[in-house]
């Protein structure tokens, strides 16, 4: 049985911040330059690709550790690393889906832009995590564990 590692909340919500941004300067840019959209959601794919694979070396976890959390009281509760990093798994998907797509069909670049802000703008500024209540049924259903 592995141990879970528990981690403030408000880390993943700052990240999810400036996921909001980034997606919306995408979708902003897919109504008139496709070719800044698709590298804006290159990036955030890369950006997902590294929470992924390394969520400790993560610049937007690294900015909120060194900066942010140092001025904020202590967490009230820390919750499981899993539904976040599930969650980032899911946004990954969307990116490259757009990456993927937009090759063939520009107007996914515009799609996967639009999801990706709408999960982060709903972590970022209501704390609702859609991948995180995604990974909590699936578990529930048994399609995790």
């Amino acid at each position: 049985m592995t141990t879970q590692k528990m981690i403030d909340p408000r880390g993943p919500r700052f990240g999810a911040a400036i996921t909001t941004g980034l997606s919306l300067i995408a979708f902003y840019l897919s109504l008139s330059n496709q070719q800044l959209a698709y590298s804006t959601v290159v990036a955030l794919g890369v950006l997902f690709f590294w929470s992924v694979l390394s969520p400790e070396t993560h610049p937007a976890g690294l900015v909120f550790k060194r900066f942010i959390k140092p001025r904020l009281a202590p967490p009230t509760e820390l919750e499981d690393s899993r539904p976040p990093k599930f969650a980032q798994q899911v946004g990954l998907t969307f990116a490259l889906i757009g990456i993927v797509g937009g090759l063939f069909a520009p107007v996914l670049v515009t799609i996967s832009a639009a999801f990706i802000f709408l999960a982060a703008f709903l972590n970022a500024f209501f704390g609702l995590c859609l991948g995180c209540q995604l990974y909590l049924v699936l578990r529930r259903v048994g399609v995790l564990r």
